[in-house]
């Protein structure tokens, strides 16, 4: 019997629009009132969930967030697992990028639950693709001195490729650094410590939780979901999924356009 369901958002509970539709909140909804810890995980940080689940704590108490460097209670305002970047690695990683030659790229960082941006126009085309998500997006000037001068954790930091070539030097770069992981899109990485993942996130809150791994049911549909199906019983991946995922589920449901996530969940809440 299921008993946590960890799910991704974007790609996943989100359409390909950014938006979670009504039969996705209706079948997570349905999920927690049939008694299943329902839990947010996503690379976003806090301060971007889904504006449909801000204030949800009906749906959800624990959230997963900035690929699993950060585990949050949000009824206790307790952090049940952090793994944050070095504040040295990110700011020798900030000075290295600065100083390539040739290597153009917008940089980001979660860092307290904010998602921070640097420059104007990062900030604008956020608040066009994500929206009212996008509520606690802060822009910063200089991100180098951002991070040295703050007192908290950093989460994770992202770049977002604006060059030719932009994707293959910052990965020779990111390449000598063992202490971070990264996740790759097309447009940008996300990079965060060797000890965050979803599935270390997700093995803590559930050790926490007393929950067993035959008990916890994921649902993901990109790369950086891959960990968290390992601590899982039972995997579902989207049908726009990539690849690695879908030969590692036990179930592929129909893509996010056509409400994959609500099919998936409602499977859990059926096997109860």
């Amino acid at each position: 019997m299921i008993k946590l369901l960890a799910v991704d958002m974007d790609g996943t509970c989100l359409d390909p629009k950014s938006r979670m539709t009504d039969a996705t909140l209706g079948a997570l909804s349905l999920a927690a009132k049939a008694g299943i810890r329902v839990v947010p995980t996503t690379g976003r940080t806090l301060g971007c969930l889904p504006h449909r689940l801000v204030g949800r704590s009906d749906i959800f108490r624990y959230v997963i967030t900035s690929n699993g460097a950060k585990v949050t209670d949000l009824q206790t305002k307790r952090t049940v697992f952090r793994a944050d970047i070095k504040k040295e690695s990110a700011l020798s990683l900030l000075e290295e990028v600065k100083n390539t030659k040739g290597l153009h790229v917008g940089i980001t960082s979660h860092v307290h639950h904010e998602y921070l941006l640097q420059g104007q126009i990062l900030v604008l085309l956020g608040r066009v693709i994500y929206g009212k998500d996008a509520r606690q997006v802060r822009r910063v000037t200089d991100m180098m001195k951002e991070i040295a001068g703050t007192r908290h954790g950093i989460e994770e930091i992202q770049f977002y490729f604006l060059g030719k070539n932009a994707r293959e030097m910052t990965k020779g770069i990111l390449a000598r650094y063992a202490d971070l992981s990264a996740a790759y899109t097309d447009q940008y990485v996300e990079i965060f410590s060797k000890q965050a993942s979803k599935g270390t996130a997700l093995c803590a809150l559930a050790q926490e939780l007393g929950i067993e791994r035959s008990e916890i049911a994921c649902i993901g549909d990109g790369e950086n979901d891959l960990t968290m199906f390992r601590a899982a019983g039972m995997k579902m991946a989207m049908g726009n999924a990539v690849e690695e995922l879908k030969r590692a589920a036990d179930i592929v449901l129909p893509s996010n356009e056509k409400d994959g996530a609500a099919e998936g969940i409602l499977r859990c809440v059926n096997d109860r």
